[in-house]
């Protein structure tokens, strides 16, 4: 047991650790959870393309099952967000999800989603934690029943309703319609190989898309790399949009397990996920009103398109948990963090890339992407970000922090510190405008290293700095 560590997400972990004893542990320690917190419902178990991910997801079964709960599991591997929309609408008591997201093929992962279909706080993770323990299942006629069933469909449902209220493009629809009508827009889709084939495609079409399919078929070693979708493992599909000679209108790609995304434009390829946020949250205060949820790492632009429509930002540490906890302490139309992974009002605080591909294709279907974009950098000013990460141990990043605390600087690349947020880790706001932000990875031994400006000149100074800053205290 004391190789199972819950990380910001779960366990996750290469499978010569992550095995099937400590897995059927894990699903013990959520059943009692469950089980002490009053839920006695149907349990949900999902499961990625991983080849070894259906294995563990009928184990957990058939632990929940042991336990006196109902299972359900899908009919084949499903994204993340599937299973996530699963518990709200049917009411489940929670789910686990086995998934190693965008890590290579030879790791694997599971972690637990909540009645609300939000990720875990770490009151709960800390709960299951404590309850780790060998699998004690009741007698055979006392078990609950396992059940295979279709979830897709009624995420999909979901997603072209909570999509069609705020940013639909179907006749009769008025300025925020109820629609979403994508006729004449082509779409190229990266699977990755991963669990979005056949899902976020499907979407698309079903809305009136034409869809050019890339790495839509299951192979289980992800093409030898893995589903992170960066801009050096999406060449293929940044290719095809930006030829001059193609007929692809935008490029969408989702991870591993489709909770996040991103797209590719004709003139821009990779689209930095602080102005996909930018553009999106853009595109939803054209037919509705709400403040916005950004991580500390995420874009300022938000902010400034914010205070143009009179709405509030919020700004929470690193982390889906903590903008899904915001947005439903805030009401929040939209949420999300620089790395891809965002939800919208009305939909299941979970990142969710398979919504977000439609709202993604709408959005550019109203305006092509690099023209708002272009548009808003006009009204708004100039942004450019970047991130480096530094190499740190685990048992080093609290002491590091520590140190830096008595080392930060007046100023910073010649612009004075005018406040130094602490959010997570330290953001070091300037007088000219632009932050430098340093936090521990929650998922990996090292630093991170953000910042923002005008140009990516400066960016690229304001790194060097913040590099100088912290490697003498690692």
């Amino acid at each position: 047991m004391d190789q199972i560590a819950f990380g910001t997400d779960g366990w996750r972990a290469t499978l010569d650790t992550f095995t099937d004893e400590r897995v059927r542990i894990v699903g013990q320690a959520v059943a009692d959870h469950l089980d002490a917190a009053g839920h006695d419902g149907t349990v949900a178990v999902g499961y990625d393309a991983r080849e070894t991910s259906e294995g563990f997801a009928e184990s957990l079964a058939e632990v929940f099952a042991g336990n006196g709960f109902d299972v359900i599991l899908p009919e084949r591997d499903s994204p993340t967000p599937v299973i996530a929309h699963a518990i709200v609408n049917r009411g489940l008591a929670g789910a686990c999800m086995v998934t190693a997201s965008h890590n290579p093929p030879e790791y694997n992962g599971v972690k637990f989603i909540p009645h609300d279909g939000a990720p875990a706080l770490p009151d709960v993770t800390e709960d299951v934690v404590d309850r780790l323990a060998e699998p004690d299942l009741l007698p055979e006629a006392e078990r609950g029943e396992i059940e295979r069933v279709d979830l897709v469909s009624e995420h999909a449902d979901a997603a072209r309703e909570v999509v069609g209220r705020v940013a639909g493009t179907g006749s009769g629809s008025g300025s925020g319609g109820d629609a979403v009508d994508l006729s004449g827009l082509t779409v190229a889709y990266d699977g990755m190989h991963g669990s979005g084939r056949g899902v976020t495609d499907a979407l698309l079409e079903s809305a009136g898309a034409e869809v050019v399919r890339l790495r839509c078929e299951r192979d289980v070693t992800f093409g030898g790399d893995s589903p992170e979708p960066s801009a050096e493992h999406l060449e293929a599909l940044a290719e095809r949009v930006t030829d001059p000679e193609s007929d692809v209108d935008l490029g969408v790609a989702n991870d591993g397990d489709a909770d996040r995304i991103a797209v590719v434009t004709p003139e821009r390829g990779v689209l930095d996920a602080n102005l996909f946020y930018a553009a999106c949250y853009d595109r939803l205060l054209e037919t509705d009103s709400g403040p916005a949820v950004r991580t500390v790492s995420t874009t300022f632009l938000v902010d400034r398109i914010a205070e143009a429509h009179g709405e509030d930002v919020y700004e929470t540490p690193v982390g889906f948990k903590w903008v899904a906890e915001a947005m439903g302490e805030h009401d929040a139309l939209f949420g999300g963090e620089e790395s891809g992974g965002f939800t919208l009002r009305g939909h299941v605080r979970e990142k969710d890339g398979v919504l977000m591909a439609l709202l993604a294709a709408a959005t550019h279907a109203a305006e092509p992407f690099d023209e708002r974009v272009d548009r808003l950098l006009d009204e708004h000013g100039r942004i450019a970000a970047g991130k480096v990460s530094l190499d740190c141990p685990d048992a080093r990043k609290a002491g590091v922090l520590d140190e830096l605390e008595d080392h930060i600087p007046e100023s910073v690349c010649g612009s004075p510190v005018a406040k130094v947020v602490t959010l997570d880790g330290f953001k070091l706001l300037l007088e000219n405008g632009s932050w430098l932000l340093v936090r521990p990875s929650g998922t990996e031994p090292k630093l991170r290293v953000y910042a923002e400006a005008d140009s990516d000149e400066a960016v690229t100074e304001l790194l060097a700095e913040g590099r100088d800053l912290v490697e003498p205290l690692i």
